[in-house]
Parts: structure tokens; C-alpha cells; sequence
């Protein structure tokens, strides 16, 4: 069977993110933060919050994880849960004064150091990337709408 010209991308990608992970997790740690607890974090700073549904859409964590991540960074005094005033059903998860000043801390920390590795690429590069991401993302939401509407 002939290779599909499609999978050396995959391949890269996967490598991509892979090596993106191992540069930056170490560096999350050394801010006493594990990678899924830096993502809440970096997600709800500068916001009044969001709904476990939103933040769920706009981290990479699952449903089922992300209710454990919250509850340490709850018991860290990192994050709270708020009623939401018109559904009394609904939760939003906000940063304390102790999570604002962590946020504050740790975010600009870890771009400066992710700056580090994207030091030899133009603002060329970084727009050619973006586009070439968008345009995979955009492919495999179509397919997906595309197999959803056929089944």
C-alpha cells in the first residue's frame, strides 16, 4: 500500500507538539504548577471567570479532569467557585487574589521562556504557521461536520 501523502504531516505535527510539551512542562514545574493547572490559570487570568463548559473549550483538558485540577488549585486557594446569579445550577471558576498575583507571576515567566525557542523565526514565519494550522484545523472540523451529518 502506498503511503498516504498526508502522514508525514501528521507525523510532524505530533513530533511538534511532543517536543513543544518537553521544552515547556519542565518549566511549568519549576513555577509549582503541574502543565494542566498553568493551563486554568493562564486560561481565567484577566477574566472574571468562565463556566467549567467554557474553560473546558478553551484549555486542553478533558470534563472528567478538569474537575480535579480545579479542586486542587480550589484547595491551593489558587481558584474558587462562584454561583452563577441566574442559574443557580451553573458554576463559574475565578482566580483568587492569590491566583490573580500567581497568574501575574507565572504567565509573562513562562512566554519569556517560550520566546526563548521561537527566537530564529520572522513574523513571516509565525504568520505562514498560523495560517497552515488554520487551515488543518478548518479541514478536520469540515470532515468531522461532513461524518456527523452522514451518520
Amino acid at each position: 500500500m502506498p503511503q498516504k501523502p498526508f502522514l508525514p504531516v501528521l507525523y510532524e505535527l505530533v513530533r511538534a507538539y511532543q517536543a513543544f510539551e518537553s521544552y515547556s512542562i519542565p518549566h511549568i514545574r519549576t513555577l509549582g504548577l503541574t502543565s494542566p493547572q498553568f493551563d486554568i490559570v493562564a486560561t481565567l487570568g484577566n477574566t472574571e471567570g468562565m463556566t467549567f463548559k467554557e474553560l473546558g473549550e478553551k484549555t486542553l483538558i478533558t470534563k472528567g479532569t478538569l474537575t480535579g485540577v480545579v479542586d486542587r488549585l480550589i484547595a491551593k486557594n489558587l481558584a474558587k467557585r462562584v454561583a452563577c446569579p441566574e442559574d443557580g445550577r451553573r458554576q463559574y471558576v475565578r482566580l483568587t487574589k492569590a491566583g490573580e498575583k500567581l497568574f501575574a507571576q507565572v504567565f509573562p515567566a513562562h512566554l519569556a521562556y517560550l520566546e526563548l525557542a521561537f527566537g530564529n523565526f520572522s513574523r513571516k514565519d509565525f504568520e505562514n504557521t498560523e495560517g497552515v494550522l488554520q487551515q488543518l484545523k478548518e479541514a478536520f472540523m469540515a470532515a468531522n461536520t461532513n461524518f456527523e451529518e452522514a451518520a
